[in-house]
């Protein structure tokens, strides 16, 4: 019984990953109100939902190898990095749109959990093309 190491890809996709968890809570939004408390909405609104899902789902497809005797996974495959991070990125870039239809995107310091998620996003993609460009190691 042998185990991979991790790699590269996988970790730059489990960094990523975590980086957007940590971005969903903060304000993704907000809009000043006078003489009223400010609006904010965050990453649990919305399609943002189905970031915070993806980046658990990645999560889960990087532990599962180590989670069984043989150290080998079925979804432990590079389709399956490809299509979650494909839904994460589509699912962030739909709630800009939507954010940006009632308010314009906030500076980093007014919207963090925008740019926290955002970057944890390319780490992703980084982490993805990683793993896509990978050669193949014989045992």
């Amino acid at each position: 019984m042998t185990r991979r190491a991790l790699g590269r890809g996988r970790s730059l996709i489990a960094l990523g990953s975590l980086l957007s968890l940590l971005g969903i809570l903060p304000a993704w939004w907000r809009i000043a109100r006078t003489n009223a408390e400010a609006l904010s909405g965050n990453g649990l609104e919305g399609v943002g939902i189905v970031v915070f899902l993806a980046a658990l789902a990645l999560l889960a497809v990087i532990t599962l190898p180590y989670a069984t005797r043989d150290g080998d996974s079925a979804l432990d495959r590079p389709a399956a990095y490809v299509l979650l991070a494909g839904i994460a990125v589509a699912a962030f870039l739909f709630r800009i749109y939507e954010i940006s239809t009632f308010h314009a995107l906030g500076l980093p310091l007014e919207a963090p959990g925008l740019w926290l998620t955002g970057g944890g996003l390319l780490l992703i993609v980084w982490g993805v093309g990683e793993i896509l460009t990978d050669r193949p190691t014989a045992f």
